[in-house]
């Protein structure tokens, strides 16, 4: 599993390149759900993410042969659209891979950033044409599965730790686990107190389902949530959620784009699904460890538009 030691590391190496995310209390949060509230902005995040952490990291690690011939990713928007624009950034070549159910937005930016995309038709389908494309010769930057990545993404819980104060839960969302594995170890050293929660979509439950089988496992896809939608852990992934993980807790989809209106009207912040999740599995949290909870939530991107948020809110019947 990955240390302290390789988070600080990377945290040096991606500071020219990555923004420090403001770490602020939210008042009104804390009013909506009754306990102290402390957000973690990774929507404010260079590409809109938390995902141009690991991304960065993993392309200053490459070496020139891998620089000149270029990398792959896989991704149902985020990852996909940070590796198109710091590889551009970086002068890298980059193909990002993409399941039809990616947003279009993420496949806009990705093109304009300078990136080859191609567009599967499912989630499965995009990871299986990344194995062909790495055939060919192109370095993968998987959107988990690295431990250069979990430690770049583990950045997001060291500046937690140094810049919060007290919490006693942090909740972390997951798709393949990459964020939640990196954090959880930063946390794990710098707060050797704080329990870590994941949270996942009951459409997208890769974590859920490892945990519950002792092992990653593929799962059926089905959430709108496409930014958390992995079609397995990774064994990496899995070691470091099974070890320093409290729970992975499981909201409907419903729930999480409620959570992303909620968020626009008591955070006053514009989030995706996948960090509107958070706020349903808090209530979790808040009625298993009691009212002296003082929580940190990761809002770990907001790359989702007016539109699809409308959209999606009509299809649940949500105001």
């Amino acid at each position: 599993m990955i240390t302290v030691a390789d988070v600080e590391a990377e945290a040096e190496r991606i500071a020219a390149h990555v923004v420090r995310t403001p770490t602020v209390p939210s008042p009104g949060l804390s009013a909506f759900l009754g306990a102290p509230v402390t957000t973690k902005l990774e929507l404010l995040q260079r590409t809109g993410s938390f995902k141009a952490r690991g991304a960065t990291a993993k392309l200053l690690a490459l070496s020139e042969a891998e620089r000149a011939a270029g990398v792959v990713a896989v991704s149902g928007g985020n990852h996909g659209i940070a590796v198109a624009v710091m590889a551009g950034v970086l002068d890298i070549k980059a193909t990002v891979v993409m399941p039809r159910s990616a947003p279009g937005r993420a496949v806009d930016i990705a093109e304009a950033s300078g990136a080859r995309v191609i567009v599967a038709d499912t989630m499965d389908g995009a990871f299986a044409l990344v194995g062909e494309l790495q055939e060919s010769g192109l370095t993968l930057v998987h959107p988990f599965d690295d431990r250069v990545v979990i430690a770049g993404q583990g950045t997001v819980g060291l500046e937690l730790a140094e810049d919060a104060g007290e919490l006693t839960d942090v909740l972390v969302s997951i798709g393949g686990g990459g964020l939640i594995s990196g954090v959880a170890a930063a946390l794990h050293a710098r707060r050797p107190g704080v329990r870590v929660w994941g949270v996942e979509t009951e459409g997208a439950r890769a974590m859920s389902e490892a945990l519950t089988r002792g092992g990653p496992v593929a799962v059926e896809l089905s959430s709108v949530v496409s930014t958390l939608s992995a079609p397995s852990a990774s064994p990496l992934t899995y070691e470091h959620v099974s070890a320093l993980v409290t729970d992975v807790l499981t909201v409907t989809d419903a729930e999480a784009v409620q959570g992303t209106l909620d968020l626009a009207d008591h955070a006053k912040v514009w989030a995706e699904p996948a960090a509107g999740c958070l706020l349903p599995a808090a209530r979790q949290v808040l009625e298993r460890v009691g009212d002296s909870a003082r929580l940190g939530l990761v809002v770990c991107g907001g790359n989702a538009t007016t539109a699809d948020v409308a959209a999606w809110a009509e299809r649940f019947g949500l105001r």
